[in-house]
């Protein structure tokens, strides 16, 4: 059932109702002014028919003759006009006149303010009584007047008759009427159902256009909708990424996994076929299955939290103190290798806003990247870690003291895989760092110590901001689209 049909049907109930309460209590006031008017006149009339009633009362008593009796009752009937009277006594009934109820019909034992008394087959009537004394000769007596409710009764009826006329033409009328407005008023809803019922998110990248109808509720919800398929795009675009980089994983994890688990293939195979292998050559192998197993789960490691970063939410991003990380994983490095050489030099309380599990995990593969490329001829790793405040960012860097990186190669070693050829490394350490100072907003690069010594500064630039609002971060680390590493140079 459409809305308009919806309004109509209640509008064409609810109004007759209303009009049928609001005859009723027009009704209730029209017979009590009917009354009162009524009342008044009663009241009028008893103050004028007192003294002749007290006159006939006094003739009565007294014994006068009846011409005298006779006239006093002309003067009182001439009196009440079109009310009726009756005068009672000791003796009961002196006299009565006009309209009334019949004798048989009790009246109450007093009426000082008019009441209404029903006879049967009579209707009803306004009754009113007025006591009645005289003293020469000492009696008492009492005025009854009568009044009938005949015209009040007609008039109640009238009114009843035009309060249900007006209610049965009220309920198609104001039907008709609430259809027609309801119709004009839903037109601007009809329109938002037509524009947006060719709209099919799985097929067009076509979305509702922002077109002010001026009504706040059809505002409202057009804008509802646009938000409704804007989140529906958010998470198919966030579908689609989470697919790629399930792609990119399991593509990458099978191209870089296969030299590790054939080189572990073949040395298992070599000690299944040789059970009397010489001792020398049996450690030789097994030494190089177990390298091959540390690198196989370092790998794996490092493509799991390639895989994270790419999927982070920006719910996952607060406040952190960037000084708590950093002596964090230099603690961490100083029990892995203990025979490292580890200075820090810091400044407290830098904060920024992040992700405290991406960046530890960079700065951790920063300082193991350090550690196993920068070793000095001793073969003694000497890393030197500074964190400062640099205006509006936060600066770490870190130095080594190995044999440095060539400045055409500065740039590939933040790529996917890349590693020399001695490097007991994944290739991913560096990419990881790299993919979580992007997202950070952030910066890093590799240079020369500044002291010109020997060895290999990394730099890396966070901000510092206080406003805690992200950019959307960079989300295609594990695929092809990752391998651009023009983000370094971001921030400096």
């Amino acid at each position: 059932m459409r809305l308009s049909t919806r309004i109509a049907i209640a509008v064409g109930v609810t109004v007759p109702l209303l009009v049928l309460a609001s005859g009723l209590l027009l009704l209730g006031l029209v017979t009590k002014d009917l009354h009162q008017q009524q009342d008044a006149g009663l009241s009028d009339r008893a103050a004028a028919l007192t003294p002749e009633a007290k006159a006939l009362l006094r003739a009565t008593a007294s014994g006068r003759p009846p011409s005298v009796e006779h006239a006093r009752e002309r003067r009182l009937f001439a009196s009440a006009l079109d009310v009726g009277v009756r005068l009672t006594g000791p003796a009961g009934t002196v006299t009565a006149g006009g309209p009334q109820p019949d004798a048989s019909v009790g009246l109450p034992p007093s009426a000082t303010t008019p009441v209404t008394v029903r006879a049967a087959g009579e209707g009803s009537w306004r009754v009113l009584s007025v006591p009645v004394s005289v003293n020469r000769p000492a009696v008492d007596g009492t005025l009854w007047l009568f009044s009938p409710d005949t015209a009040n009764r007609a008039q109640i009826r009238l009114v009843r008759g035009r309060m249900l006329t007006v209610a049965l033409l009220a309920a198609p009328l104001t039907g008709a009427v609430a259809w027609a407005v309801a119709a004009g008023a839903v037109r601007p809803l009809r329109r938002l159902q037509r524009r947006t019922s060719g709209l099919d998110p799985r097929t067009s990248a076509t979305r509702l256009d922002d077109t002010p109808t001026g009504i706040a509720e059809v505002d409202d919800l057009a804008r509802t909708i646009r938000t409704v398929l804007a989140r529906y795009d958010q998470q198919t675009a966030r579908t689609a990424q989470a697919l790629e980089v399930a792609r990119s994983f399991s593509a990458a994890a099978s191209h870089e996994l296969r030299t590790p688990l054939m080189s572990m293939r073949t040395n298992l195979d070599i000690l299944s076929e040789h059970p009397d292998l010489a001792e020398p050559d049996r450690t030789e192998v097994l030494a190089d299955l177990r390298r091959e197993h540390t690198r196989l789960l370092g790998l794996l490691e490092m493509l799991r939290a390639l895989a994270r970063g790419d999927l982070v939410e920006a719910d996952a991003l607060g406040p952190v103190d960037l000084t708590e990380v950093v002596d964090a994983s230099v603690a961490d490095l100083r029990r892995r290798h203990p025979d490292a050489e580890v200075t820090v030099a810091g400044s407290p309380g830098l904060w920024t806003h992040g992700w405290e599990q991406g960046l530890r995990s960079a700065v951790d593969n920063l300082l193991a990247n350090a550690c196993t490329h920068g070793r000095t001829e001793d073969e003694r790793a000497r890393i030197e870690v500074t964190l400062r405040r640099d205006g509006q960012e936060a600066v770490l860097t870190v130095d080594d003291r190995g044999p440095g990186i060539p400045p055409e190669q500065r740039d590939a070693v933040f790529r996917r895989f890349h590693r020399r050829p001695d490097s007991p490394g994944s290739g991913l350490g560096l990419t990881l760092v790299a993919q979580q100072i992007a997202l950070h907003q952030g910066g890093v690069r590799a240079g020369d110590r500044p002291d010109g010594r020997r060895g290999t500064r990394f730099e890396v630039r966070l901000p510092t901001r206080a406003d805690h609002t992200l950019p959307p971060p960079r989300r295609d680390w594990l695929s092809a689209a990752g391998t651009s590493q023009g983000f370094h140079k971001d921030g400096f």
